[in-house]
């Protein structure tokens, strides 16, 4: 081992037991010389090491610093079943690569770091954001698209602006995603729900809504449903473009899975929307990570105006360093690259959850998509509350749909199935307890 490197791994180890914490001097270079019995250049290798990987930090004329002496530990395996959590998995994401990308960003685009960007968003990322989107098939213009401090502040946005229709009412289905219901009941933004199920949505039922209420825009899902996991068709889609011109309703699709679709003819709403109704969203949170906050919206020209100018009083511009950092990210190909990985991870996991439900709850309403994430609708007589507790004391973490619901709608007993987080070798195993549990009535039922 080089002289260097014994140095190297000496202080790594002091720094990460404790002996020197955070914020912590270490001896200067003239008493790690004497301790080592080493020249100043060998030390000096040794510290600019420790510097690269953002362990120590110099300070001019004073020393070396600690930047934070704890690292990264490998969370210990459990006997947990998780079904219940949405977050991506932490160890499917390449981070290095994208640690390299933002490292990369603040050396080379420091200027652009200290300056605030522009209400739309940083214009080479919404260049390179325009190529992403033309492969999900969501063709448009440079000026259309927006970035967004993450998909939840579009969606803020559009609720709260007036529309060209002059209307205030939002429908969304039901159920839906969670924190957009609460963003709904915070603000106190009227808004109605149409039931969506496994088969879709009553399109007799939606023209009726169109035309009787006084609907802003329709919040939806068409791929992936969020929490149910189905999909529309395409006639379904059609169906819901051709009332959204009929009645003058917006459209807001919220196509987060984008990346996991497997089938290249199931394209979003946007590509076929010739009237300039739909508003679409694409985030980044499954397919990377949620602490990016960074989303996309692609916005019709009659709405860009106001979309920006509300959006310039709540945070002028999204974070430039995250900007920047995708930006290397989408342009480099590393994103590409990375999509294939983490997708094929996601889509074994979804192969046997599908499996699985098809081999174990074949007579419960489920989706019949290949997706990460999908649902058994339970008889009434099923105590929800009780049923969770119980698996919750067998090892296995459910959830049920309670919060993805507005408050005056009928909530159906629903458990969400998302494999996010379980390791592949375990999903059989748990859906063969929850099997079991339903066939094993005890006092969850009512």
């Amino acid at each position: 081992m080089l002289k260097y490197e014994s140095i190297y791994q000496s202080l790594m180890m002091q720094i990460q037991s404790g002996k020197f914490s955070t914020a912590a001097k270490l001896p200067s270079i003239r008493n790690l010389t004497q301790q080592f019995s080493c020249s100043t250049s060998t030390v000096l290798t040794a510290l600019k090491k420790l510097e690269e990987q953002h362990i120590i930090y110099a300070q001019p004329k004073s020393g070396y610093y600690v930047v934070d002496n704890h690292v990264f530990k490998t969370p210990l395996s459990t006997d947990i079943i998780d079904f219940a959590s949405a977050s991506p998995t932490w160890h499917a994401f390449p981070y290095k690569d994208f640690q390299h990308c933002i490292n990369k960003a603040i050396d080379t685009y420091q200027e652009e770091l200290f300056r605030y960007g522009t209400p739309k968003g940083w214009p080479p990322l919404i260049a390179e954001a325009k190529k992403l989107l033309e492969s999900y098939q969501v063709f448009t213009h440079n000026e259309q698209i927006f970035i967004t401090t993450g998909v939840q502040q579009a969606l803020s946005l559009v609720s709260m602006m007036p529309f060209p229709n002059n209307r205030s009412t939002i429908l969304v289905e039901q159920p839906s995603y969670h924190l957009y219901m609460e963003l709904l009941k915070t603000l106190q933004l009227p808004a109605i729900g149409i039931q969506r199920t496994a088969k879709g949505i009553d399109l007799g039922r939606l023209e009726q809504i169109f035309h009787e209420e006084d609907i802003k825009f329709f919040y939806t899902m068409p791929r992936f449903h969020n929490p149910l996991g189905s999909s529309y068709g395409k006639k379904e889609k059609e169906a819901i473009l051709q009332l959204a011109d009929q009645y003058n309703v917006y459209i807001v699709e919220d196509d987060y899975l984008a990346d996991f679709e497997y089938n290249p003819k199931n394209d979003p709403l946007f590509a076929d929307d010739y009237h300039d109704k739909v508003i679409y969203l694409k985030s980044f949170s499954k397919i990377m990570f949620p602490g990016l906050r960074i989303g996309l919206a692609v916005l019709p020209p009659s709405i860009i105006d106001i979309f920006q100018k509300y959006k310039m009083t709540t945070d002028i511009d999204s974070s430039m360093i995250s900007q920047a950092a995708l930006y290397l990210y989408l342009k480099n190909g590393m994103f590409e690259h990375n999509k294939t990985k983490v997708s094929n991870i996601y889509h074994t996991r979804a192969k046997i959850l599908h499996q699985s439900i098809q081999d174990h709850l074949s007579t419960y309403e489920s989706s019949s998509e290949i997706v990460m994430h999908s649902h058994i609708g339970l008889p009434k007589r099923v105590n929800l509350k009780s049923f969770v507790y119980h698996l919750h004391e067998e090892g296995i973490y459910l959830d049920s749909v309670e919060r993805n619901y507005l408050d005056d709608f009928y909530h159906e007993r629903i458990l969400k199935l998302n494999v996010s987080n379980v390791d592949a070798h375990r999903i059989e195993e748990g859906i063969r307890k929850i099997a079991s549990a339903l066939k094993n009535p005890q006092n969850y039922f009512l």
